[in-house]
């Protein structure tokens, strides 16, 4: 698969600095820019300052021209898969087919207890993104959508426009729980992507993806293996740090900048590395 490299500012920064960034991942050449999609920020401090997951994805679509964008990931927890089919098809209007759709379980329970959100267990969680994928990938597929499930239903929906993208966006998912998340990385995804393993965990997921692909009869070459790793440190280690996910299994990257006020000088520094990197993984 090609390798690819894309750029994350998640938190803690203020408007503009996001726009830098994602004109920056224009202007350099990375193939990917993200955001994130949380209510509060993460860390000790809540307080922190975060913005909206799908609101920023319809701004890097008018801010960028040629550099593919997305959230890593949305939480599905948050929004009706009605509404999170209907924002991601907009999204891919406004970029001009641009959008890569990540997509996970949720996690992070502070946040819904703050805002009365429906948390459940991790089985729950995890019924809920599966349901959620088939009515999703439905609505931007079908004329209408008839669904009748334990935790959404749906009558003759009508989801239009559909996507620009055909069939549909990519679909990322997130996580690396061996059972549940990787069984329906096979069923449902175009993009795998896993953060905080050393490559040689990465490696033994990536057996137990094929694994899965295997029994629902996937072709396990269809999918995008990706990682996150932070871009706050010597690029020097970042540099061996990608050939090693690379033997894993690992097509593509996405640098995480650090929730600091060092991501502008971060951002100088890998985009000044791009080049180096993309040797490093080849």
């Amino acid at each position: 698969m090609t390798t690819r490299f894309g750029i994350k500012l998640s938190q803690a920064a203020p408007i503009e600095d996001y726009l830098q960034v994602w004109r920056t991942a224009d202007e350099a050449g990375f193939d990917h820019v993200w955001v994130m999609d949380h209510i509060a920020s993460l860390g000790d401090d809540p307080t922190q300052p975060i913005f909206d997951g799908w609101a920023m994805q319809a701004a890097m679509a008018v801010a960028t021209e040629n550099v593919r964008i997305g959230c890593m990931v949305t939480g599905n927890t948050y929004r009706h898969p009605g509404m999170l089919a209907k924002l991601a098809a907009t999204v891919d209007h406004l970029s001009g087919g641009r959008l890569e759709f990540g997509i996970g379980a949720g996690w992070a329970e502070r946040e819904h207890t703050m805002y009365g959100l429906e948390f459940g267990t991790f089985r729950d969680r995890f019924d809920r993104l599966e349901e959620a994928l088939q009515i999703i990938r439905s609505l931007w597929t079908s004329p209408t959508t008839t669904f009748s499930g334990a935790h959404y239903s749906l009558a003759d929906a009508v989801a239009e426009p559909k996507p620009v993208q055909r069939p549909y966006p990519p679909i990322w998912i997130g996580g690396s729980g061996p059972r549940r998340t990787l069984r329906m990385v096979a069923q449902y995804a175009d993009a795998w992507n896993a953060t905080g393993e050393t490559p040689e965990e990465y490696a033994r997921l990536g057996s137990i993806l094929d694994a899965h692909c295997a029994d629902v009869g996937r072709d396990p070459s269809e999918i995008r293996r990706t990682v996150q790793l932070p871009a706050g440190g010597p690029v020097d280690e970042l540099l061996a740090r990608v050939p090693a996910y690379r033997a894993a299994g690992a097509s593509e990257f996405v640098l995480v900048l650090p929730r600091s006020r060092d991501h502008l000088s971060a951002l100088d520094t890998i985009t000044a590395a791009l080049p180096r990197l993309r040797e490093a993984a080849s």
